[in-house]
């Protein structure tokens, strides 16, 4: 990454290589990074990144909109009718067990 750029991640935690990405940001290798996930997580409270300057954390919510709600809302309802209609085939967006998501 450029020495200007600023690593996002809200996606899954051990998608980020935490300890180099610590490294980096100390030793400026890149400008700042924005967390909303972490490995492990929480975040420990004694983490280097609590206390850095370029760095902006978030409590897991990034994915928290006004706009969130309703959309769950309707796919939990097809569910649940698939589901009591033993139509577990006909359900939407089920987590795989096996892979983790």
């Amino acid at each position: 990454m450029r020495r200007d750029a600023i690593l996002i991640n809200i996606s899954r935690g051990a998608v980020v290589d935490q300890p180099a990405l610590v490294r980096a940001l100390q030793e400026g290798w890149i400008a700042g990074a924005g967390l909303d996930v972490f490995d492990p997580e929480p975040l420990p409270a004694d983490s280097p990144l609590w206390q850095m300057p370029n760095v902006i954390l978030s409590p897991h919510v990034s994915g928290v909109t006004p706009h969130y709600g309703t959309p769950a809302a309707e796919i939990f309802l097809l569910n649940l009718r698939a589901f009591l209609a033993g139509e577990p085939a006909s359900m939407v967006n089920v987590v795989d067990k096996r892979v983790g998501y």
